[in-house]
């Protein structure tokens, strides 16, 4: 599967981060290396419209902070977070975009569902006031491409645009259509990630009504718990995470601050079901094999696996049969971790904000823990790094995205080395 374009090295040069747990790189890392939960009561509408109480809400975000207010005020608070994310990336990879270089930019940033929250409520303003009274700005909104159409117009970035609606994977594909990008020479440089702003009673209300939502509303920092036993369902979040990709090359000749590199990226599906996961993990694992086969490493090569965990009962036993497929024994001795336990399910931004982390941990050497892990699963029976961060040195690390529908995306994170 591999050609002469997997020969051309992409790396990691900037990130930035809009979460529960903070909404810098810095602050978002701290909290989640300390095990602090950014899951809460829910603010963001009337909870008492739904059974569910809890979520992973973005605290503290002001949009005018990165954009004109006229902007944000005619932007989804989805794109707001992916613009603000963009910036904060570009600042931290001390890149500049002018005339010389911005249609070598690509802009690559995808997202589970856009706006969806404000389809309904502009269907509601059409069922109750009449068609003359929606929002003019409501289709370029709500529609998923605005997050990456955003960036492109807010930081100059004129080259590919694209954005994946892939449900929960989406983060880890958008790394791996950014790679292809960079490797096939459209771009040289790629603004990549994806967001999501869903808290919205509607999908509350779908959500539970499948099961698929945690209730512990009485003790919302504890409700997220992947990999242990009592866990009965995820919690919802919010954010964005960003990252600049470029040609290594291309982050040499402006001599920019290389952090990790990206070597391989694999999606796959399951042709199973519309919601579950295939149950011995084989959809899943061969994603995560064929990323390796990208990357050049063997099983054994890999230190750290970033979960895709999102605390459901299904999902969890899954992933942990899909690792042990494609590891063996050596499935024992990595390290896993599981960021949802503390920011709750972004769903399209999870895959993301999961490849933060493992780039985090490469550069400081320090594995995140996976909290609320107290009575062991015996079918989850690996190491996933319960309650306390870990030193540990990680030279390679994998990033696991999952989703409705089968979809299944693994990307591999190394350590740069000139």
């Amino acid at each position: 599967m591999q050609n002469n374009t997997s020969r051309v090295r992409v790396v990691v040069t900037g990130q930035g981060m809009i979460s529960p747990i903070g909404n810098s790189v810095e602050e978002f890392w701290h909290n989640l290396t300390a095990g602090v939960s950014g899951i809460g009561p829910i603010t963001l509408f009337d909870s008492s419209l739904v059974p569910v109480k809890i979520a992973g809400e973005v605290k503290g975000f002001d949009p005018d902070e990165y954009m004109d207010s006229k902007a944000s005020k005619r932007m989804a608070r989805f794109s707001q977070f992916a613009v603000a994310a963009a910036y904060q990336a570009v600042r931290n990879a001390n890149l500049k975009i002018d005339a010389s270089n911005a249609d070598l930019i690509a802009s690559v940033v995808g997202t589970g569902g856009g706006a969806v929250g404000d389809v309904a409520d502009e269907g509601q303003v059409l069922f109750t006031r009449g068609s003359g009274r929606v929002s003019p700005f409501f289709l370029p909104r709500f529609i998923a491409n605005m997050g990456a159409c955003q960036v492109g117009i807010h930081l100059g970035a004129k080259g590919p645009t694209m954005c994946n609606a892939g449900a929960c994977a989406t983060g880890v594909i958008s790394f791996a259509d950014a790679l292809r990008l960079l490797r096939s020479g459209e771009a040289e440089v790629a603004i990549t990630g994806s967001t999501e702003a869903n808290i919205h009673p509607l999908n509350f209300a779908g959500f539970n009504n499948m099961g698929a939502l945690s209730k512990r509303n009485d003790e919302p920092t504890r409700a997220s718990r992947p990999f242990d036993k009592t866990r009965d369902g995820f919690v919802s979040g919010e954010g964005a995470g960003m990252m600049i990709l470029e040609t290594l090359e291309h982050a040499l000749q402006r001599d920019a601050p290389i952090i990790a590199e990206l070597i391989g990226a694999a999606v796959t599906g399951d042709a199973y079901h519309v919601s579950a996961p295939l149950p011995d993990g084989s959809g899943a694992s061969l994603a995560m094999s064929r990323a390796l086969k990208q990357a050049g490493m063997q099983p054994e090569d890999v230190d750290l696996i970033v979960a895709h965990a999102t605390s459901t009962p299904l999902n969890d036993v899954s992933e942990t049969n899909a690792i042990k497929r494609v590891f063996g024994e050596h499935a024992y001795k990595l390290m896993i971790t599981a960021p949802k336990s503390m920011v709750g399910h972004q769903l399209g931004a999870a895959g993301a904000i999961s490849g933060a982390a493992a780039i985090l941990a490469i550069r400081d050497g320090i594995v995140p823990p996976t909290i609320n892990l107290n009575t062991p699963d015996p079918e989850c029976d690996l190491d996933y790094v319960p309650n306390v961060k870990r030193k540990a040195k990680v030279r390679v690390a994998m990033v696991n995205g999952f989703a409705f529908g089968g979809q299944n995306a693994s990307a591999v994170f190394k350590a740069y080395e000139r």
